[in-house]
Protein backbone atom coordinates (compact mmCIF):
# COMPACT_ATOMS: atom_id res chain seq x y z
CA UNK A 1 0.00 0.00 0.00
CA UNK A 2 1.04 3.96 -0.70
CA UNK A 3 2.67 5.80 2.56
CA UNK A 4 2.54 9.24 2.49
CA UNK A 5 6.19 9.91 3.69
CA UNK A 6 6.83 12.49 6.37
CA UNK A 7 3.59 15.12 5.58
CA UNK A 8 2.25 16.11 8.54
CA UNK A 9 -1.41 14.68 9.70
CA UNK A 10 -4.43 16.83 7.25
CA UNK A 11 -2.00 17.73 4.56
CA UNK A 12 -3.46 16.93 1.31
CA UNK A 13 -1.98 14.74 -1.16
CA UNK A 14 -0.34 16.00 -3.90
CA UNK A 15 -1.79 15.98 -7.46
CA UNK A 16 0.52 13.39 -9.66
CA UNK A 17 2.46 15.75 -12.27
CA UNK A 18 2.39 13.43 -15.77
CA UNK A 19 6.44 13.95 -15.95
CA UNK A 20 5.75 11.61 -12.42
CA UNK A 21 3.31 9.29 -13.85
CA UNK A 22 5.62 8.26 -16.85
CA UNK A 23 8.52 6.70 -15.30
CA UNK A 24 5.89 5.07 -12.58
CA UNK A 25 3.69 3.00 -15.39
CA UNK A 26 6.66 2.27 -17.23
CA UNK A 27 8.29 0.78 -14.44
CA UNK A 28 5.01 -1.10 -13.93
CA UNK A 29 4.67 -2.41 -17.42
CA UNK A 30 7.94 -4.05 -17.03
CA UNK A 31 7.82 -5.56 -12.99
CA UNK A 32 4.42 -7.10 -13.15
CA UNK A 33 5.15 -9.10 -16.19
CA UNK A 34 8.21 -9.89 -14.93
CA UNK A 35 7.04 -11.01 -11.34
CA UNK A 36 4.20 -12.80 -12.81
CA UNK A 37 5.79 -14.72 -15.36
CA UNK A 38 8.74 -15.64 -12.86
CA UNK A 39 4.97 -17.04 -11.08
CA UNK A 40 4.29 -19.42 -13.68
CA UNK A 41 7.14 -20.21 -15.66
CA UNK A 42 9.70 -21.12 -13.07
CA UNK A 43 11.02 -23.86 -11.48
CA UNK A 44 10.94 -23.88 -7.58
CA UNK A 45 14.79 -23.43 -7.17
CA UNK A 46 15.07 -20.97 -9.90
CA UNK A 47 11.64 -18.99 -8.58
CA UNK A 48 13.57 -19.00 -5.10
CA UNK A 49 16.60 -17.46 -6.63
CA UNK A 50 14.26 -14.96 -7.96
CA UNK A 51 12.67 -14.36 -4.80
CA UNK A 52 15.99 -14.37 -3.04
CA UNK A 53 17.54 -11.50 -5.31
CA UNK A 54 14.40 -9.14 -4.72
CA UNK A 55 14.64 -9.83 -0.84
CA UNK A 56 18.23 -9.53 -0.83
CA UNK A 57 17.74 -5.67 -2.60
CA UNK A 58 15.17 -5.19 0.01
CA UNK A 59 17.62 -6.07 3.16
CA UNK A 60 20.06 -3.52 1.41
CA UNK A 61 17.26 -1.15 1.72
CA UNK A 62 16.39 -1.89 5.28
CA UNK A 63 19.57 -1.25 6.13
CA UNK A 64 19.67 1.95 5.23
CA UNK A 65 16.03 2.30 7.30
CA UNK A 66 17.99 0.77 10.36
CA UNK A 67 20.80 3.75 10.27
CA UNK A 68 23.45 2.22 8.31
CA UNK A 69 24.51 4.86 5.80
CA UNK A 70 27.95 3.63 4.44
CA UNK A 71 27.27 1.13 1.09
CA UNK A 72 29.99 -1.59 2.62
CA UNK A 73 27.48 -1.74 5.73
CA UNK A 74 24.63 -1.96 3.39
CA UNK A 75 25.92 -4.59 1.44
CA UNK A 76 27.11 -6.67 4.23
CA UNK A 77 23.89 -7.03 5.75
CA UNK A 78 22.06 -8.16 2.40
CA UNK A 79 24.74 -10.59 1.99
CA UNK A 80 23.48 -11.73 6.09
CA UNK A 81 20.11 -11.54 4.60
CA UNK A 82 21.07 -14.07 1.74
CA UNK A 83 23.01 -16.44 3.79
CA UNK A 84 19.75 -16.41 6.31
CA UNK A 85 17.39 -17.17 3.28
CA UNK A 86 20.02 -19.95 2.06
CA UNK A 87 19.41 -21.75 5.78
CA UNK A 88 15.68 -21.30 5.54
CA UNK A 89 15.92 -22.77 2.24
CA UNK A 90 17.34 -26.66 4.22
CA UNK A 91 14.80 -26.88 7.28
CA UNK A 92 11.61 -27.42 7.29
CA UNK A 93 9.65 -24.10 6.36
CA UNK A 94 7.09 -23.68 8.29
CA UNK A 95 9.30 -22.95 11.51
CA UNK A 96 10.24 -19.61 10.16
CA UNK A 97 6.46 -19.11 9.31
CA UNK A 98 5.71 -19.21 12.59
CA UNK A 99 8.50 -16.86 13.59
CA UNK A 100 7.13 -14.96 11.00
CA UNK A 101 4.18 -15.34 12.52
CA UNK A 102 4.38 -14.13 15.79
CA UNK A 103 6.51 -11.53 15.10
CA UNK A 104 3.79 -9.53 13.50
CA UNK A 105 1.81 -10.58 15.98
CA UNK A 106 4.53 -8.72 18.69
CA UNK A 107 4.25 -5.50 16.02
CA UNK A 108 1.01 -4.49 16.55
CA UNK A 109 1.78 -2.99 20.10
CA UNK A 110 5.47 -0.96 18.65
CA UNK A 111 2.83 0.55 15.22
CA UNK A 112 0.29 1.75 17.66
CA UNK A 113 1.99 2.58 20.43
CA UNK A 114 4.60 4.97 18.33
CA UNK A 115 6.36 7.01 19.07
CA UNK A 116 6.83 5.47 22.34
CA UNK A 117 7.65 2.61 21.18
CA UNK A 118 10.75 3.70 19.74
CA UNK A 119 12.59 3.68 22.76
CA UNK A 120 12.51 0.07 21.91
CA UNK A 121 13.06 -0.65 18.58
CA UNK A 122 14.55 2.29 17.66
CA UNK A 123 18.15 1.57 17.79
CA UNK A 124 20.27 -0.09 14.55
CA UNK A 125 20.69 -3.43 16.03
CA UNK A 126 16.73 -3.90 16.88
CA UNK A 127 15.34 -2.71 13.52
CA UNK A 128 18.34 -4.99 11.64
CA UNK A 129 16.60 -7.60 13.54
CA UNK A 130 13.41 -6.75 12.31
CA UNK A 131 14.22 -6.90 8.98
CA UNK A 132 15.14 -11.00 9.30
CA UNK A 133 11.83 -11.04 11.37
CA UNK A 134 10.65 -9.17 7.74
CA UNK A 135 12.31 -10.67 5.33
CA UNK A 136 12.94 -14.56 5.86
CA UNK A 137 9.58 -15.46 6.69
CA UNK A 138 8.52 -13.77 3.62
CA UNK A 139 10.61 -16.16 1.78
CA UNK A 140 9.33 -19.10 3.26
CA UNK A 141 5.69 -17.68 2.87
CA UNK A 142 6.35 -17.38 -0.65
CA UNK A 143 8.43 -20.69 -1.16
CA UNK A 144 5.61 -22.56 0.40
CA UNK A 145 2.99 -21.59 -1.68
CA UNK A 146 5.62 -22.57 -4.74
CA UNK A 147 5.78 -26.17 -3.01
CA UNK A 148 1.69 -26.47 -3.55
CA UNK A 149 -0.04 -28.38 -5.83
CA UNK A 150 -1.49 -25.48 -8.01
CA UNK A 151 1.28 -22.88 -6.54
CA UNK A 152 0.80 -20.44 -9.03
CA UNK A 153 -3.13 -19.95 -8.27
CA UNK A 154 -2.75 -19.36 -4.57
CA UNK A 155 0.35 -17.02 -5.55
CA UNK A 156 -1.68 -15.02 -7.90
CA UNK A 157 -4.92 -15.03 -5.22
CA UNK A 158 -2.29 -13.54 -2.46
CA UNK A 159 -1.15 -10.56 -5.37
CA UNK A 160 -4.83 -10.64 -5.55
CA UNK A 161 -5.83 -10.24 -1.96
CA UNK A 162 -2.90 -7.56 -1.14
CA UNK A 163 -3.53 -5.59 -4.79
CA UNK A 164 -7.54 -5.68 -4.35
CA UNK A 165 -7.33 -4.25 -0.92
CA UNK A 166 -5.20 -1.31 -1.18
CA UNK A 167 -7.53 -0.15 -4.20
CA UNK A 168 -10.73 -0.84 -1.75
CA UNK A 169 -8.65 0.81 0.78
CA UNK A 170 -7.53 3.48 -1.10
CA UNK A 171 -11.32 4.06 -2.87
CA UNK A 172 -13.25 3.87 0.58
CA UNK A 173 -10.79 6.54 2.39
CA UNK A 174 -10.89 8.77 0.07
CA UNK A 175 -14.84 8.93 -0.08
CA UNK A 176 -15.34 8.28 3.80
CA UNK A 177 -12.17 7.87 5.63
CA UNK A 178 -12.72 9.79 8.87
CA UNK A 179 -11.36 7.60 12.01
CA UNK A 180 -7.64 7.73 11.70
CA UNK A 181 -5.73 4.33 11.64
CA UNK A 182 -2.33 5.27 13.42
CA UNK A 183 -2.31 8.92 12.61
CA UNK A 184 1.14 9.04 14.03
CA UNK A 185 2.52 6.21 11.69
CA UNK A 186 0.49 7.18 8.73
CA UNK A 187 -1.63 10.06 8.55
CA UNK A 188 -3.54 9.33 5.28
CA UNK A 189 -5.11 5.69 6.65
CA UNK A 190 -8.30 5.49 7.95
CA UNK A 191 -10.38 2.93 9.39
CA UNK A 192 -13.28 3.08 6.97
CA UNK A 193 -10.18 2.08 4.24
CA UNK A 194 -9.39 -1.08 6.05
CA UNK A 195 -13.05 -1.48 6.03
CA UNK A 196 -13.31 -1.05 2.19
CA UNK A 197 -9.95 -3.34 1.84
CA UNK A 198 -11.94 -6.06 3.74
CA UNK A 199 -14.85 -5.46 1.97
CA UNK A 200 -13.18 -6.16 -1.43
CA UNK A 201 -10.82 -8.76 -0.38
CA UNK A 202 -14.20 -10.32 1.05
CA UNK A 203 -16.17 -10.11 -2.34
CA UNK A 204 -12.61 -11.87 -4.40
CA UNK A 205 -12.97 -14.58 -1.94
CA UNK A 206 -16.59 -15.28 -2.18
CA UNK A 207 -15.89 -14.75 -6.22
CA UNK A 208 -13.27 -17.70 -5.92
CA UNK A 209 -15.29 -19.70 -3.77
CA UNK A 210 -18.23 -19.58 -6.48
CA UNK A 211 -15.53 -20.59 -9.27
CA UNK A 212 -13.69 -23.01 -7.52
CA UNK A 213 -17.25 -24.71 -6.70
CA UNK A 214 -16.93 -25.03 -3.19
CA UNK A 215 -19.68 -25.34 -0.18
CA UNK A 216 -20.60 -22.95 1.79
CA UNK A 217 -17.67 -24.22 4.73
CA UNK A 218 -15.05 -23.39 2.12
CA UNK A 219 -16.25 -20.11 1.48
CA UNK A 220 -16.62 -19.00 4.82
CA UNK A 221 -12.80 -20.64 5.74
CA UNK A 222 -11.92 -18.30 2.20
CA UNK A 223 -13.50 -14.96 3.78
CA UNK A 224 -11.63 -15.46 7.29
CA UNK A 225 -8.25 -16.32 5.90
CA UNK A 226 -8.28 -13.62 3.18
CA UNK A 227 -9.44 -11.19 5.56
CA UNK A 228 -6.67 -12.69 7.85
CA UNK A 229 -3.96 -12.33 5.57
CA UNK A 230 -5.04 -8.85 4.55
CA UNK A 231 -4.99 -7.32 8.17
CA UNK A 232 -1.45 -8.72 8.39
CA UNK A 233 -0.65 -7.15 5.05
CA UNK A 234 -1.80 -3.92 6.24
CA UNK A 235 0.29 -4.21 9.85
CA UNK A 236 3.15 -4.65 6.92
CA UNK A 237 2.93 -1.52 5.58
CA UNK A 238 2.78 -0.14 8.80
CA UNK A 239 5.63 -1.60 10.29
CA UNK A 240 7.41 0.17 7.25
CA UNK A 241 5.90 3.67 7.48
CA UNK A 242 6.77 3.52 11.03
CA UNK A 243 10.66 2.77 10.53
CA UNK A 244 11.09 5.16 7.49
CA UNK A 245 8.98 7.98 9.69
CA UNK A 246 11.61 7.60 12.48
CA UNK A 247 14.47 7.30 10.54
CA UNK A 248 12.87 10.65 8.24
CA UNK A 249 12.97 8.58 5.29
CA UNK A 250 10.48 8.92 2.54
CA UNK A 251 10.67 6.04 0.40
CA UNK A 252 13.57 3.24 1.12
CA UNK A 253 15.41 3.48 -2.03
CA UNK A 254 15.06 4.85 -5.59
CA UNK A 255 15.52 1.82 -7.06
CA UNK A 256 12.18 2.02 -9.02
CA UNK A 257 11.68 4.98 -10.67
CA UNK A 258 8.51 6.67 -9.85
CA UNK A 259 7.52 3.60 -7.14
CA UNK A 260 10.65 4.47 -4.81
CA UNK A 261 12.48 1.46 -3.79
CA UNK A 262 11.57 -2.88 -3.50
CA UNK A 263 10.60 -2.72 0.25
CA UNK A 264 8.25 0.38 -0.82
CA UNK A 265 6.52 -2.29 -3.34
CA UNK A 266 6.84 -5.43 -1.20
CA UNK A 267 5.75 -4.10 2.87
CA UNK A 268 2.10 -5.89 2.44
CA UNK A 269 3.45 -8.44 0.45
CA UNK A 270 5.87 -9.65 2.83
CA UNK A 271 3.60 -9.89 5.78
CA UNK A 272 0.94 -11.59 4.21
CA UNK A 273 3.09 -14.23 2.31
CA UNK A 274 4.20 -16.22 5.53
CA UNK A 275 0.59 -16.17 7.33
CA UNK A 276 -1.42 -17.03 4.36
CA UNK A 277 1.32 -19.74 3.36
CA UNK A 278 0.95 -20.91 7.51
CA UNK A 279 -3.09 -20.92 6.78
CA UNK A 280 -3.09 -22.90 4.33
CA UNK A 281 -0.89 -25.35 5.72
CA UNK A 282 -3.33 -25.31 9.07
CA UNK A 283 -5.93 -26.17 6.48
CA UNK A 284 -4.50 -29.50 5.15
CA UNK A 285 -2.94 -27.75 1.58
CA UNK A 286 -0.63 -29.69 0.01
Amino acid sequence: MNTEGQEPAGTPPKAAKPSDLKPRILTAAILAPLAIGCVFFLPPVGFAIFLAIVISLGAWEWAHLSGIENQGGRVAYAGVVALLLYISWQIPFHWVLILGALWWVASLRWVFNYPESAREWGGTPVRLIMGLLILVPAFAGFNTLKHFEGSSGYILYLFALVWGADVGAYFAGRRFGRRKLAVKVSPGKSWEGVYGGLATVTLIAIGTSLYLGGGLLFMVGAVLASCATVMVSVLGDLVESMVKRHSGIKDSSNLLPGHGGVMDRIDSLTAAAPVFALVLLLAGVQ
